[in-house]
This record gives C-alpha cells, sequence and structure tokens, in this order.
C-alpha cells in the first residue's frame, strides 16, 4: 500500500468512526435464538415443513458466526467493508455474505423453502446499496419471506419479516440489476456494491 493509500485508507476509516460511533448496537442473540427463528420462519407459511424450518434457522443464525472469523471481522461492518475494500481484509462486503450464505443454504435442498436475493437502497445517490438473502414458501414472493441478514452486525444474525424490516426496503436483485443494466451502471464506484452480471 502506497503512502497516500495508506493515508487514505485512514482518514476513511476515521471518518468511518466518527459517522458510526464508537461501534453499532448489535443484539445480543437470545439463548433460543434458533427456536424462535425456526418457529418465524414456520409462521410464514403452513405449506413449510417444521424440520426444514429448524435446520435453515440453525444454519442461518450459527453459520455466520463462522464466516465472521474466516473474514477476520473486528469492527463494524461500514469499517470492515473499508477493510476489504483497501485489501486489508479478503473478504465481508454484505453481498458476500449474503452470497455465502446462499450458497450454504442451498446445500440443503430444502423442499418447502426458496431463497430470493434482495438490495436496499439501489435507488439512492446516497446509500451503499446493501444486499441480502430472504427466504420464504416455494411459491411465496420475498415479501411473505424471512430477512436473513449477517452483516448488519458483523455476523450476529438480524432476522426479520421482509415487510417488517425498519431499516430497509428491500426489492428483488433482478429487479436492480435490470435498471442498472438499462442506465450503463454495470460497473460501480463502490466496490461494496453488488456487481452486476452482464446478463442474467
Amino acid at each position: 500500500m502506497t503512502l497516500i493509500s495508506r493515508r487514505r485508507f485512514t482518514a476513511s476509516l476515521f471518518a468511518c468512526s466518527a459517522a458510526a460511533g464508537c461501534a453499532p448496537f448489535v443484539p445480543e442473540q437470545a439463548p433460543d435464538e434458533v427456536s424462535q427463528l425456526g418457529n418465524g420462519i414456520v409462521a410464514l407459511n403452513p405449506s413449510i415443513d417444521p424440520l426444514e424450518a429448524f435446520r435453515a434457522a440453525d444454519i442461518a443464525v450459527n453459520y455466520p458466526k463462522l464466516l465472521r472469523e474466516q473474514y477476520g471481522v473486528t469492527d463494524p461492518p461500514l469499517i470492515h467493508n473499508i477493510k476489504v475494500n483497501s485489501g486489508a481484509r479478503p473478504r465481508g462486503l454484505c453481498w458476500q455474505w449474503a452470497d455465502d450464505m446462499q450458497t450454504r443454504l442451498s446445500q440443503e435442498n430444502f423442499q418447502t423453502l426458496t431463497m430470493h436475493r434482495a438490495i436496499a437502497n439501489a435507488f439512492s445517490r446516497l446509500l451503499i446499496d446493501h444486499s441480502t438473502v430472504i427466504m420464504s414458501a416455494n411459491g411465496d414472493t420475498m415479501n411473505q419471506g424471512m430477512v436473513l441478514d449477517p452483516w448488519r452486525y458483523g455476523g450476529t444474525l438480524f432476522w426479520s419479516p421482509t415487510l417488517e424490516d425498519k431499516k430497509y426496503e428491500w426489492v428483488e436483485r433482478e429487479v436492480v440489476f435490470a435498471w442498472k443494466r438499462e442506465r450503463g451502471l454495470l460497473k460501480t464506484k463502490d466496490p461494496s456494491s453488488e456487481a452486476v452480471p452482464i446478463s442474467s
């Protein structure tokens, strides 16, 4: 890293720290977090197999803890993003959390559950895109599903029914990608944003 790059990196870290405060609010996970999430997934639709719901919940709650170690997360998410973008950490942008969660959950070959990918803030000029996985019953839309967001609290899972997520308004990833393709925004200036594939 050159001296100029180091200075920019340090300035970015300082600015982000000042904007974010000392640390983000990270809620403690309840001892029965897996059960609570499992029950929440079951409640989405009577067609959902409870065994699948609880298996998905166990992965969704515990797998991000492993990812946190692999990514070397020691800071709030926005500061970790700066470290990833500067090459100081290998991985841990929101879309990478979502990719890894989706890959892991897909290994289970669920029969009554399906995954959606969603992006928030894509249409804002001021905010960075934020990506997540949403799980729903087969045949249901993402708005009938459950947000599974491991990035928001740096490996401590945030989960909520999609329409009850007070922080983000989620849009289907393919809708965002189509919008960006129409405007020639296949590449983004901010490496934190999810790359748009040339074709879907």
